[in-house]
């Protein structure tokens, strides 16, 4: 036993070999914190070594192999105490710490984020993403962050590299100016953007972010909602007849009790006519005649013929006929402008198409000069 405590203080090989990958800052554990005179110290690519000699931090090590020997090293054997039984008064640690980047961290916004749009208004937004981060200054991380933490791993720290983001990600949102709607087609730029006010903040902590992602940002499901309708009205086309056919579908579909009660009102009149028929040549209505039901609704009157207009390669209306003939009065709708309607092949010019009788009373353009 006593040997192999000898032998111990002779070598002295310090080294880290990580597996956890989680793991941020490892201390070498050593007997009494007493490092020896010509210790050998191997830091490996992606680490740094501080050393820290009673209490305060003496020098920071990047990749290779250290003797620690030199004399600017404030280092003396634990052999040259005997006094103290092999217990050093010059307390030294060295705390490893990983440099590679801790990837797949996430973030996202706890409670909505308040931005005004402007198409919307005010709005509601939530995001989350995803990000890297890797110590950049060493010396900084363990005086600002680790302390005397001897195992300081990624998930201590994330919590509050979370709220810097968020923090952050708000702000530059908020006045960003980019409408909801192209949000999703410029994550990339507001990636950037984020990183960037975000940098000087960890930068303190000693930390840097080499990537940033936003994954999604998204409204309010009641918001989204009525952009589907919005969506879906805009999809069809024709305001008028998109109404129509909402009518329709509702009267025929027995769940919503108007389909039923159509049917009940058409067999309630057949069963009246058919009573009467069997009254008899003299018409006198049977003993017990059925009571006469209401007359159906009359059907709905056709939708007026709306059209739209190109006009210096945008969409314009729908315009009703109404409308249309101001606007030839005014010149704005001329014989040559192409119109489109619902169920017209393709765009023609007004001439062409039944809006060629709002011309009649206008005289055609003049000749070209001779």
């Amino acid at each position: 036993m006593v040997f192999d405590f000898l032998k111990g203080e002779f070598v002295d090989v310090i080294s880290w070999l990580d597996d956890t990958r989680d793991t941020m800052v490892w201390r070498f554990e050593r007997r009494g914190q007493a490092i020896k005179y010509g210790a050998k110290l191997t830091v490996r690519e992606g680490q740094a070594a501080v050393f820290v000699h009673e209490g305060q931090m003496a020098d920071v090590f990047g990749p290779g192999l250290y003797v620690l020997e030199t004399n600017n090293m404030p280092i003396m054997t634990t052999l040259q105490h005997w006094d103290h039984g092999f217990q050093s008064p010059f307390k030294s640690e060295i705390y490893f710490i990983s440099t590679v980047r801790f990837s797949d961290q996430k973030w996202g916004t706890k409670n909505p984020i308040m931005c005004r749009d402007p198409e919307f208004g005010p709005v509601r937004l939530r995001a989350f993403g995803s990000y890297t981060m890797r110590v950049g200054d060493p010396a900084v991380f363990m005086r600002e962050i680790v302390g005397t933490d001897g195992e300081f791993t990624a998930d201590e720290i994330s919590n509050q590299i979370r709220n810097i983001i968020v923090q952050e990600f708000s702000r530059t949102v908020a006045g960003s100016g980019i409408p909801v709607l192209d949000m999703a087609a410029n994550t990339e730029d507001l990636g950037k953007l984020v990183t960037t006010a975000i940098g000087p903040k960890v930068a303190e902590y000693g930390l840097t972010l080499p990537e940033f992602y936003i994954e999604n940002i998204s409204l309010p499901e009641e918001v989204e909602k009525v952009l589907d309708k919005r969506t879906s009205v805009g999809l069809a086309g024709d305001l008028n007849k998109y109404m129509q056919f909402n009518a329709a579908e509702a009267l025929g579909n027995p769940a919503t009790g108007a389909g039923g009660t159509m049917g009940a009102a058409m067999a309630a009149g057949m069963g009246f006519n058919m009573g009467q028929q069997a009254a008899g040549p003299w018409g006198a209505p049977p003993a017990a005649a059925p009571a006469a039901a209401a007359p159906p609704p009359p059907p709905p009157p056709p939708a007026a013929t709306v059209w739209h207009i190109a006009e210096n390669g945008a969409t314009k209306g729908p315009f009703d006929e109404a409308s249309l003939a101001q606007m030839v009065s005014s010149g704005m709708l001329t014989r040559a402008t192409m119109v489109w309607t619902n169920g017209q092949d393709g765009w023609k010019a007004a001439q062409d198409t039944a809006l060629n009788r709002l011309f009649s009373h206008m005289p055609p353009p003049p000749p070209p000069n001779v």
